[in-house]
């Protein structure tokens, strides 16, 4: 052990605090509130505020954000734990097993490891422990009840979980053979989505109400984003990563443009989009700028 290890808390120490955390009359009212329904939201957040350290490049705030994630883990486990159902030593004792048995190639027996990674072995050790799983609740192993695409989860954003769902249909053949009809579909979704979309405009010469949008608006702009995400497949592109990366470029820019006009003593609302938009192409031209060093 590394002497700056020394005195420094495990994660023994971690399950003590949510237990204690969680311990009814002495614990705290507020952990005690929670469930894994009120708790999952904050889930989702600390995984996305790991990504973004990563992308970042912030070590220090991974190191922070890799706890409070680990936290969530920690936080759902003593919650099931009181439930009767399963405790933290159960996670690591299932993920730890879980990855030995889908790596024979590393922890196999000596002709395992001999023969090496072999093509598609990953997925046939996944359906294998599918139908253990299923087994063990009683469901039907085959997936009739649930198809294919039943154990793409729910709650993931939209645009991963449509490329999920693209890929998993793709495993069986129900795929574009190639980028250029999948953009031959993205333009027809796009005329679809303008036709319906155009008269619901309130700036533009539409009649119809903005308040009164048809479903179908909604629905065709939801196809549109579907197809976008299979060229974003096909591309091998993480939607969910272009698109934050792209906000980020546009946060970026905005700040440029609220800088350029304090200089003058202005801020956006006393602005104008001419005056804004030319501050948009400056701020544009600056990123394409060389750095010297």
């Amino acid at each position: 052990m590394n002497n700056d290890d020394a005195g420094k808390k495990t994660i023994g120490d971690l399950l003590v605090v949510m237990a204690a955390l969680r311990t009814p009359v002495t614990g705290c009212a507020w952990d005690l509130e929670q469930d894994f329904a009120s708790i999952a939201p904050y889930t989702l957040e600390e995984a996305y505020e790991v990504a973004d350290a990563i992308e970042r490049g912030d070590l220090v705030d991974l190191r922070e954000e890799l706890g409070d994630l680990l936290l969530q883990v920690v936080y759902h486990a003593r919650m099931a734990e009181e439930a009767g159902a399963f405790d933290f030593h159960d996670v690591t004792d299932g993920i730890t097993r879980k990855m030995l048995r889908r790596h024979p190639h590393v922890f196999g027996t000596p002709a395992e490891r001999a023969v090496g990674l072999q093509k598609g072995a990953w997925d046939r050790i996944k359906a294998a422990e599918k139908v253990e799983k299923a087994a063990a609740k009683g469901d039907d192993a085959n997936g009739e009840t649930g198809g294919l695409l039943a154990d793409v989860p729910l709650p993931l954003p939209a645009l991963l979980r449509a490329v999920k769902l693209q890929s998993k249909a793709a495993k069986v053949g129900f795929d574009w053979p190639s980028l250029k009809p999948v953009f031959d579909k993205m333009r027809e979704e796009l005329a679809e989505l303008e036709e319906v979309a155009l008269p619901h405009d309130p700036r533009g010469e539409g009649e119809a109400s903005q308040e009164q949008l048809p479903e179908r608006v909604r629905e065709e702009f939801g196809d549109l984003l579907f197809v976008m995400a299979n060229v974003a497949r096909h591309l091998n592109v993480d939607p969910e990563d272009a698109l934050r990366a792209a906000n980020e470029k546009f946060s970026r820019r905005f700040r440029y443009i609220e800088q350029r006009l304090a200089e003058r003593g202005k801020s956006p609302s006393s602005s104008d989009l001419i005056e804004m938009d030319a501050l948009w192409d400056e701020a544009k031209d600056q990123e394409r700028k060389p750095t010297t060093g």
